[in-house]
């Protein structure tokens, strides 16, 4: 019986290469690329928690340092390069293009070429992924925000068609505001959805297994031909 295929990946691009985890279950009906935000990479144990989820009901991910270890350590002293949109979202974008060559394709995994691709970014990282989903808009078929910064997009949003959902913390409040801001601005289909009680980073009991239904639901409903959420 086919089990899950997870491969530690490089990902060359231009003046840096990005390391990263890309994990295929058996038939996937997409792949699901993390852009993380705000210091964290490919071992946040809240992403990985979502990524896990999202395995589970048949999506594959592909979780990515957007950051070099030098960069990595330049941004722990200055928090510079964590807000540089631009710079993480040529990472997304290389990373994307990257999933469509051979050098993507594990032995025995399903076509990473031909699958679907969505975007889930979290803090400045969602700023990030709605940018790479204006710049790809035939390859990226949905985008999921979890306490992200989507203003910092800025002149992207309305060329985003891609359906995107933000997910933001009830308690969250500046950040509540700066999404509903930002969805007035996204050029295609979008939901607002704020979990009860929640805060910024979704410490709170139940707060992240929320975040990863919203999510698991909404990437099954709008990748791999809009055959709905699995219960």
């Amino acid at each position: 019986m086919p089990s899950v295929t997870e491969s530690v990946v490089e990902i060359p691009l231009e003046g840096a290469t990005l390391e990263g985890v890309l994990t295929l279950p058996p038939a996937a009906r997409g792949v699901v690329v993390f852009a993380h935000g705000s210091g964290s990479g490919r071992f946040s144990p809240r992403n990985r928690a979502v990524a896990q989820v999202l395995v589970d009901a048949g999506l594959g991910t592909l979780l990515i340092d957007l950051l070099t270890a030098s960069e990595e350590a330049e941004d722990r002293r200055t928090a510079r390069l964590r807000f540089d949109i631009g710079l993480l979202a040529e990472r997304v974008i290389g990373a994307i293009d990257w999933l469509a060559t051979s050098a993507a394709q594990p032995a025995g995994a399903p076509e990473v070429a031909e699958l679907p691709v969505g975007c889930f970014g979290a803090s400045t990282g969602a700023a990030a992924a709605l940018v790479a989903a204006a710049e790809r808009p035939a390859r990226v078929g949905a985008v999921v925000s979890r306490g992200g910064r989507p203003d910092l997009a800025a002149d992207a949003l309305p060329r985003v068609t891609a359906p995107t959902l933000l997910i933001v913390g009830g308690r969250d409040h500046e950040v509540v505001g700066l999404n509903r801001l930002a969805q007035r601005l996204l050029g295609g289909e979008s939901r607002l959805e704020i979990v009860p009680g929640a805060t910024h980073l979704f410490e709170e009991p139940g707060a992240l297994e929320r975040v990863s239904e919203l999510a698991r639901d909404w990437f099954l409903g709008h990748l791999g031909g809009g055959s709905g959420p699995r219960r």
